[in-house]
Parts: structure tokens; C-alpha cells; sequence
């Protein structure tokens, strides 16, 4: 049997796979095989395809290719990305007999908007809800508790509030397709607790969309965020696509902006100016009525340095985050004792009350640490003499759940407290 190569073309990638799905066949990378060459002896050729376009990326390529080809036991269906062709028609051609195009008349063309219908064919926001779906009296609702919930940063929250006013005009308009907030200050001071609490209340019940760009600083950085090309292990998706199609709500949070690279910064300047992300084969996901919230440890002065000029311009807010005061401080305190109570109450129907406020209250000098995340820190390790109080006036396990259940009352509620 001759050995042909099929190049596809990228926008008919989607419609050759459903006909050969229909077929009975899958698509497997050349990498899968690559990197365990004992795969080869349980392919099936009547089932699996192997697509060649990551081959270009290994030295060596007919040498590899080579040590492959010649371990199947019947020729498998071999296809690649068109834009691949030239170097593989060079490199294997004392290999494969033919090269060819696929046949587009094989398959039937679908319609783009049909398409777009299907999740699994195209990286497609799914509904989320947004903070421009909300009516006057929900949007009310959701300022008020957003400015308890959130501790200090009076002034923010003022801005905050009439961004979003101008941003749920303008985004009917269809001249505002995202909401990006640049907040920059030290560690601790409540950054990321506003993209937090924007999801909370929104009433997010799955997780916060959130990607750490300290993970980001390398040079294959975008093909982690956005995936990698097509015929790569994983290829399918980046990070940011699969967080944000797991969430609920319209909200991202990109952490430690800072520590990425140009070729990122670059990618956001176009998914800021557009509202869509792109990923790497080539498809979108919309983010019409998003809030980005992007958040950095650097300082004014290297904002402007880091932070190309096109970049800073298409934030629509930028806000220095400063040092709580100790009032907002023993507010946060409070709010977390009474966090820690209702959990417990929950779990354990024991009731704390008002005794783990006032114990963390009086124990904690607020004056003495600088952030939140300082602070929570000492509440964990004021919590466990808390706790050791607590139990010496009580028995070593506690009978909860009509007693019949016995649990180790420490480890239980040091579990809901990281919990």
C-alpha cells in the first residue's frame, strides 16, 4: 500500500474530523507516539489517524520519522497541517509515496454560524453571568455588598462603581466590550480580593477564572496560555481558555502581570482592543461584558517602564493600592472570626459566637502587620491556641450527629478552616 501524506488546511481541520469521527476514527498526535515508541504496537489503523504537524519541530526529522514508520504492521492514515508541507514534503520524501490535499468533496462543509453552536468544535464562551446583566435594583445590591465585603480602599470603591455605570452604557452601545482594572501595590493590601469579590458577589458558584502570570516568564509561555499548535500533546487548549470555560461568571483575574513577557503583553493589547480571545488554531472565545482584573507588586514609576505605552492606555482604570489602616484591619479580622464561627456551626452545630471574635481581636495587634495576607497568617496560628483552650474543657472527641459519629475535633476544624 503507498504511503500518502494529507495536508488539511486549518479551517477545514474541524469538518475532516467530524467525517472521520462519523468514520469510526480519531486523531492522535505523532508526539504520543514519539515519546513511547510501544505505542505503535497497539495502534489500530482501522481506527486512529496520526497527524504529522508537530513533527516539524524535532531535529532529525526523517531519522525519527524513520524509527516509527517502519514498526507499523499496515499503513496508518497520515495528515498535517498545510502550512507544514513544505518541509515535510523535503524531509520525508524518501519515505511517503504521495503528498496530497485532502479531499475537501470527502466531508460536508458545515456552516460557521452552526458551528460556533458546538463547544466541543470551537472555543466559544459558554453563558456567563456578567456584571451587565444585571437589572438597576441587582446592581444596587451588588455595590452595596461589595463595599462591605471588601476592607479599606474607600476611593476605589467610588471609581469602581462609576466605572462600571459608564461601562454597562457604553458596552450596549457596543463600544465597550471589556472592563480591565490595572491595580498595582505590595502584597497583601487586597488586589486580588477585588476580582474576589466581584465573583462573589455575583453569586459565583464555581471557581474564580484566575491565572498567575508568575507561572508565564518563559519562551514557550503563550503556547501554555493559549495552547500549542495543532498536532501537539494537549494541543487543544491553553490555561486561560479551559479557566475561563470552567467559571460561571464574567470575571478573570490575571495575578502578577508584571512577571510575564512582551510577546503576552502584546497578546492582551489585541484581546483588549477586540473583547475575544484568540487561541492558537485560530479560534475565539468572546468576552463581551467581561471584567479583566489585572494585578502587579511593581510601582508606579515601573509601570511606565515595564508596561508598553499601547498597553497602558487600553486599561480603562489604573489604581494604586496602599496600606489598610488598623481600623480596616480589625474589620478584616472580624469578618474572618466570623467566617471561621459559621463554618464551624455548619459542620459541627457549635455554636462559637461572639467568644472567637473577641479572642482574635484582643490576641492580634494589628498594628504590627503590614497586609491581610500577614495577618490571616497569624489568625491561623492564633485559631490553633484557640482551639487547645477550647478543648481543654472538653472531651478529646466530641459526639456530634445525634452521637453517633465520633471526630477528631482539632483535625476536623483545622480542615475547614484551610478549607
Amino acid at each position: 500500500m503507498d504511503k500518502v501524506l494529507l495536508f488539511y488546511e486549518k479551517d477545514d481541520y474541524y469538518d475532516f474530523k467530524d467525517s472521520k469521527t462519523l468514520e469510526g476514527y480519531s486523531i492522535i498526535s505523532v508526539t504520543k507516539l514519539i515519546h513511547n515508541l510501544s505505542l505503535i504496537k497497539e495502534f489500530d489503523t482501522n481506527s486512529e489517524i496520526i497527524d504529522l504537524s508537530a513533527l516539524t519541530e524535532y531535529n532529525s526529522i526523517q531519522s525519527i520519522f524513520e524509527q516509527m514508520i517502519y514498526q507499523f504492521e499496515e499503513t496508518p492514515i497520515f495528515i498535517c497541517d498545510v502550512s507544514k508541507r513544505e518541509k515535510l514534503e523535503y524531509e520525508l520524501r524518501f519515505i511517503f509515496d504521495e503528498f496530497q490535499n485532502v479531499d475537501r468533496e470527502t466531508f460536508v462543509k458545515k456552516e460557521k454560524e452552526t458551528e460556533l453552536l458546538n463547544n466541543e468544535k470551537q472555543l466559544v464562551s459558554k453563558r456567563h453571568k456578567k456584571i451587565i446583566d444585571l437589572n438597576d435594583d441587582e446592581l444596587s445590591q451588588f455595590f452595596s455588598e461589595f463595599r462591605n465585603r471588601l476592607y479599606g480602599h474607600s476611593k476605589f470603591k467610588d471609581d469602581f462603581e462609576q466605572q462600571i455605570r459608564t461601562f454597562r452604557v457604553f458596552n450596549k452601545l457596543g463600544e465597550h466590550k471589556i472592563l480591565s482594572l490595572f491595580l498595582m501595590g505590595e502584597s497583601g493590601v487586597g488586589k486580588t480580593e477585588v476580582a474576589r469579590t466581584i465573583f462573589n458577589c455575583l453569586k459565583g458558584e464555581k471557581k474564580l477564572a484566575k491565572i498567575n502570570f508568575g507561572n508565564y516568564s518563559n519562551e514557550f509561555s503563550l503556547s501554555s496560555l493559549i495552547g500549542s499548535a495543532r498536532g501537539y500533546i494537549g494541543s487543544d487548549d491553553g490555561e486561560i481558555f479551559m479557566k475561563v470555560r470552567e467559571t460561571d461568571m464574567g470575571i478573570l483575574l490575571i495575578d502578577e502581570f508584571e512577571k510575564s513577557n512582551s510577546t503576552l503583553f502584546n497578546y492582551f493589547l489585541e484581546v483588549l482592543e477586540s473583547g475575544k480571545m484568540t487561541s492558537s488554531l485560530g479560534e475565539e472565545m468572546d468576552l463581551n461584558g467581561f471584567i479583566i482584573v489585572f494585578t502587579s507588586n511593581i510601582s508606579k514609576e515601573d509601570f511606565k517602564k515595564r508596561i508598553s505605552p499601547e498597553l497602558r492606555s487600553r486599561f480603562d482604570y489604573k489604581c494604586i493600592f496602599t496600606l489598610l489602616s488598623d481600623n480596616d484591619k480589625m474589620k478584616y479580622i472580624e469578618f474572618r472570626a466570623e467566617s471561621i464561627s459559621k463554618k464551624v456551626k455548619s459542620e459541627f452545630k457549635i455554636d462559637l459566637g461572639e467568644q472567637l471574635k473577641a479572642y482574635l481581636s484582643t490576641c492580634i495587634n494589628v498594628s504590627s502587620y503590614k497586609n491581610m495576607r500577614d495577618i490571616n497568617k497569624q489568625i491561623k496560628k492564633e485559631f490553633l491556641t484557640y482551639l487547645s483552650i477550647y478543648q481543654s474543657n472538653q472531651d478529646e472527641n466530641i459526639e456530634i450527629q445525634n452521637n453517633t459519629t465520633k471526630v477528631g475535633f482539632t483535625r476536623k476544624l483545622l480542615n475547614i478552616l484551610n478549607g
